[in-house]
């Protein structure tokens, strides 16, 4: 908005030549996350208040750690400040013709309401468990397949009519027409490699991608901090990318895929940056509100969402390998017990507790070292996913 409004009155008096510096990708981009902190910081303690008011609070499970009782009754439902700051600050700075930040904050808003109405129906109903499972992945999928079925011709293309003409032009060939050599699979550390994914390959990732990085982002938000940190850290290198993908002569030398209007993303990365900080000023330990699935729903579908639009799937689950390790503990955790008490009549675990962030608190840590200690891997495997821009 700030952006037309500069081009607007530049236009009317060509003697204000210092509104340029809001044509600025940058600029903007470091204002972006300024406001949003900003935001975030102002708002905190008023929602914090209200949510106590409300007595939205945190339910514990019964069978949870016994040191996190204590936290039964801390505020939860936090995470739509994160979403507010974002939106806000977003919608001040980005270039609203760019039709990339709009799909990503579509996708962040019905991710957003989904876990709102998870979060809700923990409050009112005074139960853990929330939305079921199968209804919250319905609508997961429902969000995730249309924003890849999207993303599967607009990443193609530079303009919605084109992407509109491609998308019937797919349907005229029998669903059978090959995308660009843009949309390919891109492997990193790797000069040449690449595999073409067809559309149904594309939706298929990116439905993946952007459902499976919600859920892992959901499944990391158990400890006071652990999982809004390494949001901001992957979000930040995410918003390098989209910054070089953007940019013809960037990702030339690069060898990246050039993605006309990418660049525009780095606006909402710093965005997400600043309002995460703003938050992780209230929560970190001891936590005064909590993310709740409204955020951590919201964030990891916001991630997963820019890696596909910037073809960086992979270097998404590398930097993100904490929200890996998560989901996938999980995963295991559940279908061995499954499979013992099939074979053996006794349900058997691989880790003490899961997701993996229990398990080490059960082994013996502290709940801050957990939380610190992932951070400072997450910290490691960002500057992995970034070397991977030079390193070919």
């Amino acid at each position: 908005m700030l952006l037309s409004l500069a081009q607007w009155l530049q236009a009317m008096n060509p003697e204000w030549g210092f509104l340029r510096v809001f044509q600025y990708l940058t600029f903007r981009s470091v204002m972006a996350a300024m406001t949003a902190l900003l935001i975030g910081l102002a708002l905190g303690p008023y929602v914090i208040r209200r949510l106590t008011e409300l007595k939205i609070g945190q339910p514990i499970r019964e069978y949870a750690m016994q040191s996190h009782l204590t936290k039964r009754g801390t505020p939860t439902m936090g995470g739509a400040l994160i979403l507010l700051a974002i939106a806000i600050s977003t919608l001040l700075w980005f270039d609203w013709s760019n039709r990339f930040v709009w799909i990503v904050m579509i996708v962040t808003t019905g991710f957003g309401a989904i876990g709102w109405v998870d979060d809700w129906r923990k409050v009112v109903n005074k139960d853990p468990e929330g939305m079921p499972s199968r209804e919250k992945y319905f609508w997961q999928s429902v969000i995730g397949l249309l924003a890849a079925l999207y993303l599967a011709f607009s990443v193609s293309e530079t303009n919605n009519l084109r992407v509109l003409e491609l998308f019937f032009r797919w349907i005229a060939s029998g669903f059978s027409n090959d995308l660009p050599p843009k949309a390919d699979l891109i492997v990193p550390f790797f000069k040449t490699v690449s595999y073409p994914l067809g559309v149904w390959g594309f939706i298929a990732l990116s439905y993946i991608v952007i459902v499976g990085t919600s859920n892992a982002v959901n499944l990391t938000d158990g400890l006071d901090g652990l999982a809004i940190m390494p949001v901001v850290m992957v979000g930040a290198v995410m918003g390098l990318f989209c910054y070089v993908t953007g940019n013809a002569i960037f990702a030339k030398y690069l060898i990246l895929p050039h993605i006309p209007g990418a660049g525009e993303l780095m606006v909402f990365c710093a965005a997400m940056c600043g309002a995460g900080l703003a938050f992780l000023w209230f929560n970190a330990y001891p936590a005064e509100v909590f993310m709740g699935d409204v955020g951590a729903l919201a964030l990891g579908g916001a991630l997963g969402t820019i890696a596909v639009i910037v073809r960086q799937e992979i270097v998404l689950s590398i930097m993100g390998g904490v929200f890996v390790l998560e989901a996938l503990s999980v995963m295991l955790q559940v279908s061995y017990f499954k499979y013992t008490k099939k074979k053996f009549g006794e349900g058997r675990r691989i880790l003490l507790m899961a997701p993996l962030h229990h398990h080490f608190e059960k082994s013996g840590w502290k709940e801050t070292q957990v939380v610190v200690r992932f951070w400072i891997i997450t910290m490691l495997l960002c500057l992995i996913g970034l070397s991977s821009l030079k390193l070919r």
